[in-house]
């Protein structure tokens, strides 16, 4: 059930490391394509994919719902690839996404930036004041994506559990020392609590598309936590009716045949439908 996130400086072999993993390991690759077509599959259409891929949105889609459903579907995508177990997903925030989760490893690749314009020049070919442009708009696309969906530095190394530089190594030597911290952090009892974690997120996800998607209760910033057998929503809302109808429908959600208890956090506030 171990998972493997890989975030990347645009140009650090990225896609190159994560195929050698799938080799050494035989896990799955869950790149661009398979979250996109997933997220497709959940009726997103492609001009929001574009608003929004690993790139700080604009003042306008900021202020629009496609905002909050891309990243309900991309955590949704996300959380559905994770819970299958043994893939490795590229980019998109599933580090952030999957942060704390256990039996979930984070990788962060960087490169030297004369080395990143080279390989931008071979990809692209272009000369070095392009091959920087490229570079200075993807790196600023994939660090507003972060602080926005994610409040959280994209290059911060504290964030990750390996940071690793390619500008030397060959994939095949990076994608071994992966593996090797893998194999030596991950064994049944992580991968346990590791399957536990994701059904618990899963069901959190679940409820919350519940409420705001099927039933449509207005419940602004709806949140929900799963831990054990207990559901907590938090959120905000102008009615104590609301709260319960919230309530009531988090019950639906849950088919399992289980003693889950589901209580609100949720505060009805009668001045927020003027305030928001």
């Amino acid at each position: 059930m171990a998972v493997i996130t890989i975030s990347r400086e645009l140009a650090a072999l990225g896609n190159e490391i994560a195929a050698e993993l799938v080799k050494l390991l035989n896990y799955r690759l869950v790149d661009k394509s398979t979250l996109e077509d997933r997220i497709k599959s959940y009726g997103v259409v492609d001009h929001t994919l574009e608003k929004f891929d690993e790139r700080k949105p604009s003042f306008w889609a900021s202020l629009s719902q496609d905002r909050d459903d891309y990243l309900h579907y991309l955590k949704t995508a996300v959380l559905a690839e994770a819970g299958q177990g043994n893939c490795i997903i590229i980019g998109r925030g599933a580090a952030m996404l999957l942060k704390n989760v256990p039996a979930v490893l984070s990788v962060f690749l960087v490169a030297p930036q004369d080395i990143r314009v080279e390989r931008v020049k071979s990809y692209f070919h272009c000369d070095d004041r392009r091959a920087r442009q490229i570079i200075d708009q993807s790196d600023h696309d994939r660090e507003g994506f972060h602080r926005y969906f994610f409040d959280a530095k994209w290059e911060e190394p504290a964030n990750y559990h390996l940071t690793l530089n390619t500008g030397r190594q060959p994939p095949v030597v990076l994608a071994e020392i992966i593996k090797h911290l893998l194999t030596s952090s991950v064994n049944e009892e992580t991968e346990a609590q590791n399957a536990e974690r994701l059904a618990e997120m899963i069901l959190g996800q679940r409820i919350k598309h519940h409420i705001l998607y099927e039933k449509e209760v207005p419940i602004h910033f709806l949140e929900t936590s799963v831990s054990g057998k207990k559901v907590i929503l938090y959120g905000v809302t102008n009615s104590p009716a609301l709260v319960e109808a919230a309530l009531t429908t988090a019950r639906e959600a849950i088919t399992e045949d289980s003693g889950y208890t589901v209580e609100s956090e949720i505060q009805a506030v009668q001045e927020f439908s003027v305030l928001h």
